[in-house]
């Protein structure tokens, strides 16, 4: 596994490939599966790392612990430096030069004829002798603190950038010109890192962009996220529960159906018997007048929910009372549907298949009419053995006969275990602890709270009318908002992602 500044790049690079970074004066760092050594340079190399590392393992434990000493011969202009600086206590470290360093001295005047003028070329032996064994620098261990990658000014002509001596550093400002081979060096040192820095920038673009291309969806222009790192923490942890702990709460009205189709308002299920011919037109007209009233007021952004809440239960009390006496037959029921302008959001076959093919229980918590929407459901070809609903449901005599709604009465600021305290749903759902949650208003925020022991949930919220007043409050509420998006295309890439088997 390669070590950058703290960053696992084992995807990217071979468990026995590494690059060296500069890190500090005069050595540099290398990282492999093997563990870090410290290698002396004189120039900037590439290669495997692991015969770095087996060079400095080949050292005693006295060795590996010694300060370093010049080299052999006559010596090059790093061991003259080093061995200079030692003797009259004026190291980098005692100077507080730490891994920042100096410039580099011209030296050329002190050192014997022997000497090479370049720095990057290793003295020979004298006398024709082999030459002498490489021997690594003493490994200093890492900081606890995080390292910090910066790339040094560009060199100018003639001169080394601060720190970037390849020979080890000098005391601040001596910079002086140096020998064309110096500012060739200097350049290639510059490019190096300039590579370095881009592959680092790249790998961790790849790493924040790799979640996208998972749930490409979440990339829609429909789609917005307070925090699109949560957002990507939750979906991962769905994703490890499996399809074992999941179970889906959704609303069904402009949720599962859609808000629109081409600039017309689609009906919702209250609306589908409101429209019908069994209705008469008094029996439309007083509908028609409560919708206009009650409707602004339900998707008032400045309006609090306690003050909502009697209004809400107002308007599905007088709306339900009015249906009651239209003596409408439950055998009607199947042709309201097929004679409605009802549509389901594109994609609702594959988001209910799914579910049913991984055994993910669907629940619908709806403020509609359960029998309506129920029909909608099977019409459609998608009611599968999965799929449970709690709506409010008809109450017909024995003739067929509409007399009324069963209890509880359920409006869209109601949607919480308070009706479900005699429903042994949840109940039997104890394991499936991870909840994607769908909805359309902020009412249906509350639809998971008979669910015990939730452990990861996320809120996908569909907004459909008055997007720009509402938007800010969407997004806090919600974990993902989608704007006037008439799919499910966000839906059906989370669980394609959750329900992947890997």
């Amino acid at each position: 596994m390669l070590v950058l500044d703290r960053i696992q790049l084992s995807s990217y690079f071979g468990p026995s490939e590494g690059i060296l970074l500069v890190l500090r004066r005069g050595s540099f760092w290398s990282a492999s599966q093997s563990g870090l050594a410290s290698t002396p340079r004189n120039n900037w190399v590439g290669g495997s790392c692991a015969q770095s590392v087996a060079q400095s393992q080949r050292l005693s434990p006295e060795e590996r612990s010694a300060p370093p000493r010049p080299a052999a011969g006559t010596g090059g202009r790093t061991g003259q430096l080093i061995g200079r600086q030692q003797a009259t206590g004026s190291t980098p470290e005692s100077r507080g030069g730490g891994r920042g360093g100096g410039t580099l001295r011209k030296a050329s005047a002190r050192q014997g004829p022997a000497s090479s003028s370049s720095c990057s070329r290793r003295p020979a032996a004298r006398n024709g002798a082999a030459r002498p064994a490489r021997r690594a620098l003493r490994s200093p261990a890492l900081p606890q603190h995080r390292r910090v990658f910066r790339l040094p000014p560009r060199p100018e002509h003639g001169e080394l950038h601060k720190g970037g001596g390849m020979s080890g550093g000098q005391p601040p400002g001596t910079a002086e010109k140096t020998k064309p081979a110096h500012r060739f060096k200097a350049m290639l040192l510059y490019k190096e890192m300039q590579d370095a820095r881009r592959i680092v920038a790249f790998l961790m673009f790849s790493y924040l962009m790799s979640f996208s291309h998972k749930v490409p969806e979440l990339e829609k222009a429909t789609v917005r996220m307070k925090d699109a790192e949560q957002v990507k923490k939750i979906v991962s942890r769905l994703k490890k529960g499996g399809a074992d702990h999941l179970q889906v709460i959704s609303d069904f009205d402009m949720t599962l159906t859609r808000f629109g189709f081409n600039g017309r308002r689609c009906p919702t299920s209250h609306n589908i018997i409101d429209n019908s011919q069994v209705i008469s037109e008094e029996g439309k007209k007083k509908l028609a007048d409560l919708l206009l009233y009650y409707y602004p007021i339900e998707i008032d952004p400045y309006r609090t929910v306690e003050d909502k809440l009697p209004l809400m239960v107002e308007w599905w009390t007088k709306a339900h009372s009015l249906l009651s006496q239209q003596k409408i037959l439950k055998s009607d029921i199947a042709q309201m549907v097929k004679e409605s302008d009802v549509m389901l959001r594109d994609g609702i076959k594959v988001f209910f298949d799914q579910l049913y093919q991984s055994r993910v229980p669907l629940f619908i918590f709806s403020a509609g009419v359960g029998d309506i929407l129920e029909e909608i459901i099977r019409q459609a070809g998608v009611f599968h053995p999965n799929v449970n609903v709690v709506s409010n449901y008809m109450d017909f005599d024995d003739h067929g006969v509409l007399r009324g709604f069963k209890k509880p009465l359920i409006h869209i600021y109601n949607k919480n275990n308070t009706v479900l305290e005699n429903t042994e749903y949840f109940q039997q759902l104890c394991t499936r602890t991870n909840i994607l949650l769908l909805g359309d208003s902020m009412g249906d925020l509350s639809m998971a709270d008979g669910v015990a022991n939730v452990e990861n949930i996320l809120r996908v919220g569909f907004l459909n009318d008055k997007v720009e007043e509402r938007r800010e409050k969407y997004i806090e509420a919600y974990d993902v908002v989608l704007e006037k998006d008439e799919t499910m295309d966000v839906a059906n890439g989370i669980l394609q992602f959750i329900l992947a088997k890997t």
